[in-house]
């Protein structure tokens, strides 16, 4: 490409051009100094249409946007409430549940935090939980859902390996439910965490009338367990499980509890494709902009200088996770994937991991990086919807990264807990 050319695009990214036309450029260029007409980048736009799994991005995309306008999240919660609010920690168990279902089916940690947030942390303060430790559990819950079906991340993980042409393959039920496990296993640790830490915490603090949770969420209750379980299973497509869900969530919030006006469908359908739209974008861009780094053996050449200096796959991993942390802490999640995803998945394979596993790694990192110091998007969020110090933040999710952190470590090393259920 030429130190000229990166040195270019690399001045222009820091001026704030806009990602798509930075990556855009970047493929342009990168033909041009290689001597292959510009309209081959045009061509591999085109192979975007193509991918069977694109059609659930939007769909799934517009039924998270519908239901977060809805009032879902207040009954979500009351609903765990009657079901877990009992237990030991039932009250925390609550909130890691509610935000894990409310990020994935929205795709958006941020938003779990604003629509959930005025309700967990009042809850979590008056059930006895300390008030940093309920501070940094919700703005650490906001992003566990990422790894759960039908996260918006794994799809596009999905659809960027696909395009790859890798000797491995995998279907997209595969990777939701490689991401099972790992999902429950973070869970489970900040339960255990939250247990040993909190003793003061009442043990029957919460748990309202299940009948009256049950029958209040009577028409979204089926929701979860039609869609995951008919993508778990393999009974329909992720396709088709994007239909049955938009079409679903349209009925009943706007017909059956009447609490979006049709006229307002308009706006929410606005809103959620510009998102889509500019995924879309960046996406088609970024598939020219790979085939560019293959045909230049760009991978090829990073793996041989990596391995010159880490020969174990361990050491690999580690030094992976390294740099995924600190690029969740300073991308958004759409913007690392399409950056990273042509450069790492090759090298990794080369190291023997399995793209279903790297993807689940990545997915875990970024999780991460939402509540990393410095500029975590999620200690911004959290700051701003709790009016509290960044500092203050900091300090609040810190014991929560590092249990994340060892499930991190496990979720790396021992490859089964995301290839079990599949292999």
């Amino acid at each position: 490409m030429g130190s000229f050319g990166a040195l270019g695009l690399t001045v222009v990214t820091f001026l704030g051009t806009p990602l798509f036309i930075v990556i855009a450029a970047a493929a342009f260029l990168g033909f041009y100094v290689s001597d292959i007409p510009p309209t081959v980048v045009a061509i591999e736009m085109y192979r975007l249409v193509e991918t069977p799994m694109l059609m659930a991005l939007p769909l799934f995309t517009f039924s998270g946007y519908l239901l977060a306008e809805s009032g879902m999240s207040s009954r979500l919660v009351a609903l765990t409430d009657a079901l877990l609010g009992r237990l030991p920690g039932g009250l925390a168990l609550i909130a890691y549940v509610t935000c894990a279902l409310f990020t994935a089916f929205t795709g958006a940690s941020g938003v779990t935090i604003v629509a959930l947030g005025a309700l967990l942390l009042p809850a979590l303060t008056a059930g006895g939980y300390d008030d940093r430790f309920s501070l940094g559990l919700v703005t650490t819950s906001g992003s566990l859902g990422l790894l759960i079906a039908p996260s918006l991340p794994l799809i596009l993980y999905g659809v960027l390996v696909q395009q790859m042409d890798l000797p491995v393959t995998f279907t997209l039920q595969e990777l939701f439910i490689a991401g099972l496990l790992p999902a429950i296993l973070m869970i489970g640790l900040l339960m255990a965490y939250t247990v040993w830490s909190q003793k003061g915490a009442s043990v029957a603090e919460r748990g309202g009338s299940i009948r009256a949770a049950v029958w209040a969420m009577r028409y979204e209750l089926p929701l979860p367990f039609v869609v995951l379980g008919g993508i778990y299973s393999g009974f329909f497509a992720v396709s088709e499980a994007a239909a049955i869900t938009a079409a679903y969530a349209v009925i009943v919030e706007v017909v059956l509890m009447r609490e979006i006006k049709v006229r307002a469908l308009g706006g929410i359908i606005r809103d959620a494709m510009v998102m889509v739209g500019g995924i879309l974008l960046i996406l088609a861009v970024s598939l020219a902009f790979t085939n560019f780094l293959v045909d230049a053996e760009v991978p090829q050449t990073l793996f041989e200088w990596v391995s010159a200096y880490i020969s174990s796959p361990l050491t690999f991993l580690l030094l992976l996770n390294v740099i995924l942390l600190a690029l969740g802490a300073i991308l958004d999640i759409f913007s690392a994937l399409i950056i990273m995803i042509p450069l790492i998945v090759p090298m990794a394979m080369q190291f023997g991991v399995h793209p279903v596993h790297l993807g689940i790694i990545f997915l875990a990192n970024m999780q991460i990086g939402y509540f990393t110091p410095p500029v975590g998007m999620n200690l911004f969020i959290a700051s701003y919807r709790f009016n509290r110090s960044i500092t203050e933040l900091y300090r609040a999710t810190l014991p929560f990264m590092l249990v994340l952190l060892f499930a991190l470590a496990l979720i790396t090393y021992v490859p089964w807990l995301s290839l079990g259920l599949i292999t």
